[in-house]
């Protein structure tokens, strides 16, 4: 063998090895790959090693198997009550089928967005613009639901949809300011007043509460100052009723001790007689003296008058 047939030899084994190596396909996690054998789908390689059959086979299509977003430009929209607004929307999709996504529509992604606008349009045509303005959620969901039916034979699964923003028209856009403006101001207001209100039943409350302490407190002095009333009256009369007491035992001793001394008539007569002098000093214009003790009045009498003799 010549040197040059050995350096063919050499060069085509290395041509060999290239394309080998070269038709060796290493799948990436979540990712896809459609197959295609003389021009015919042949099978869908997920994650591995593969080995593709030079000049026979190729790789039509490289799918990502991730959840994906759609962010979509404004699209004109008129409501029932013939306002026209701007409405972008964000997309979630997943692919779910390589091959229908690769066979089953061209230019998916402009399939989508037609799509989307045109569902936008059918849901928002049949609201009035305050109701579209306040029902994104049910507006989501409609849309969601729609595009995951119109999008199952092309092997999209659509996760979820959201408005992201809603632009009505500048002139709407300022009353709707105004309005929100005018809400705000009534809401100030009313609570300006619950505050006044509040504050004047307070201030009541508190002048209701104060007057029925103030009451509560008089009937209380009412009761001490009676009660006090009651205890200086009662030690009164029982003063009295101890001084009434204290006479009459004086009274009584005083009795005893003429009764112990066995008094003669006569002494008993000038007792007689000192009583009635004392009865005399009061306020009595008539006395009547008993006949038994005129006699010895009448010597008594003598008797003064003649010490006032010897006295001068």
């Amino acid at each position: 063998m010549g040197p040059f047939a050995y350096i063919g030899m050499i060069i085509l084994i290395a041509l060999v090895l290239i394309l080998i190596v070269s038709n060796i396909q290493v799948v990436q996690q979540s990712r896809a790959y459609v197959i295609e054998r003389l021009g015919a789908y042949s099978a869908t390689w997920g994650v591995g090693l593969h080995l593709k059959i030079p000049f026979i086979e190729r790789v039509v299509k490289k799918v990502s198997l991730k959840e994906q977003v759609a962010d979509f430009d404004p699209q004109p929209v008129i409501t029932k009550d013939n306002v026209t607004m701007q409405i972008d929307t964000v997309i979630y999709f997943q692919i779910t089928d390589p091959k229908l996504y690769t066979y089953g529509v061209e230019h998916p992604m402009n399939a989508i967005e037609n799509l989307t606008a045109t569902t936008l349009r059918n849901i928002i045509g049949d609201m009035e613009l305050d109701q579209s303005l306040t029902s994104r959620d049910i507006i989501n969901a409609k849309m969601r639901s729609i595009l995951d039916e119109a999008t199952d034979p092309w092997g999209i699964k659509v996760n979820r949809v959201e408005l992201k923003n809603i632009l009505p028209p500048r002139e709407i856009q300022n009353a709707m300011e105004k309005q929100m403006k005018a809400e705000r101001e009534r809401r100030e207001s009313i609570l300006q007043a619950e505050g006044t209100k509040q504050s004047q039943i307070l201030v009541a409350e508190g002048e209701k509460q104060s007057a029925v302490l103030r009451a509560e407190a008089e009937r209380e002095a009412a009761i001490l100052r009676a009660e006090a009333e009651r205890q200086a009256a009662i030690l009164k009369a029982e003063g009295e009723a101890e001084a009434i007491r204290k006479v009459q035992q004086a009274l009584a001793d005083s009795i005893k001790l003429l009764n112990d001394a066995n008094p003669n008539d006569q002494v008993v007569k000038i007792k007689a007689l000192e009583a009635y002098e004392k009865a005399a000093d009061g306020q009595a214009t008539k006395i009547i003296i008993p006949s038994e003790i005129q006699s010895l009045a009448g010597l008594a009498a003598s008797f003064k008058g003649l010490l006032e003799d010897e006295k001068k």
